[in-house]
């Protein structure tokens, strides 16, 4: 299994469970890992044959930033449906952050893992 990655995303979106929360953006950032055989890509040399890392960026940009959750989890849980649904990515790792979201914490988030690792 190789994987690609992408580190510091940052989107504003309307989350959080708190009245003031639910009038205003905030940027959450995500950092994803993803599953692929980078092997039929690597020999083709062809985008084709790779998992379009800026078609997935582009449709979390827009799926993150129309969403209106309360809960980092939900959101953290919808984004890597995604990521596997719409771009059959068999594992995906996501770590989403809601910096200063706790009063002396500079980062405070979630980690979801979904589907099967290969060995």
């Amino acid at each position: 299994m190789d994987i690609i990655f992408l580190n510091d995303l940052r989107i504003e979106t309307t989350i959080g469970i708190y009245e003031w929360e639910r009038r205003i953006r905030q940027t959450v950032t995500l950092d994803i890992e993803m599953a692929t055989d980078a092997a039929r890509a690597a020999a083709s040399d062809r985008i084709e044959d790779a998992l379009d890392y800026k078609a997935i960026t582009k449709r979390i940009i827009d799926f993150v930033s129309g969403s209106e959750f309360r809960l980092v989890e939900t959101l953290a849980d919808r984004v890597a449906a995604l990521v596997r649904e719409e771009f059959a990515v068999p594992w995906v790792r996501l770590r989403l952050n809601k910096r200063y979201a706790i009063r002396g914490a500079t980062d405070v988030g979630v980690i979801v893992e979904r589907g099967e690792r290969a060995k």
